[in-house]
């Protein structure tokens, strides 16, 4: 079940959801709208290897904003920094962004229980767009959850994205990696 503005809004002040900042005027009917921050990053290497630690160079979008351009995958941040403790939130985009040919995220729309963090945002566009920092990106939709859980994300010994950030953060998959045991 997705929690409505008045369930969204009974969390908050429950404490098991944590939006900061908190705008009330970003409260949808059964969602929150989040912004893009003004921090951005690309990936260094043209390929890319799974098991290895891939750098990126972090950018920030200057005020009159920044062209995206096809075929690159830029990494972004919401503004907003999030918990949530008892409900599973899920990152989609505004269809006012999608209507612009910008994908927020690659694979990674849902978060867990315990994800406590800012949104990295994995950015793909269909031609060059011109976005700016501050912008809606995307909207947190909190579904319900049934039962316990026994270890939320930021509970987990190997959790890899546990760490506080307020800039895009690479991909962290070469952490799956063991080159004695293989992939975990």
């Amino acid at each position: 079940m997705i929690l409505t503005d008045t369930e969204i809004l009974k969390a908050i002040d429950a404490g098991s959801i944590v939006i900061a900042p908190f705008r009330s005027e970003c409260l949808g009917s059964n969602s929150y709208d989040v912004h893009l921050s003004r921090s951005l990053a690309c990936y260094s290497a043209p390929v890319l290897d799974a098991k290895v630690h891939n750098t990126v160079r972090h950018f920030e979008i200057p005020t009159e904003g920044i062209v995206l351009s096809p075929d690159t995958l830029y990494l972004g941040v919401t503004e907003e920094y999030t918990e949530t403790h008892e409900h599973v939130p899920f990152l989609e985009g505004k269809s006012s962004v999608g209507r612009l040919g910008i994908d927020i995220h690659a694979t990674a729309g849902k978060g867990d229980v315990g994800f406590c963090n800012a949104w990295t945002l994995e950015i793909s566009v269909r031609q060059p767009v011109r976005v700016y920092a501050g912008m809606p990106i995307g909207q947190l939709i909190y579904f319900e959850t049934s039962g316990n859980c026994r270890t939320p994300y930021n509970s987990k010994p190997g959790a890899k994205y546990n760490e506080r950030n307020t800039r895009p953060v690479e991909s962290m998959m070469f952490k799956n990696y063991d080159g004695q045991k293989g992939w975990s």
